[in-house]
């Protein structure tokens, strides 16, 4: 099961999305953790901070868990 990440714009970048999750503290930890580990999105390695999410899309973070990004209504 993922957990729902809401979002109230139309998208949010993979960087972004990680620091709202809170699994890392800052934009520094977030850029090198995708550099080295690289997240899953939509089942493809993924390792652009810059990589525009949008509803639906599912990002699985290893040791840490699936999310699936929701519009807010």
């Amino acid at each position: 099961m993922h957990e729902e990440v809401s979002i109230s714009t139309e998208y949010i970048t993979l960087g972004q999305f990680i620091k709202i999750i809170n699994i890392l503290e800052s934009g520094g930890m977030v850029k090198l953790f995708l550099q080295q580990e690289g997240v899953i999105v939509n089942g493809e390695q993924e390792h652009r901070r810059g990589r525009k999410l949008y509803p639906n899309d599912v990002v699985e973070i290893e040791g840490v868990g699936s999310y699936i990004v929701t519009k807010e209504d």
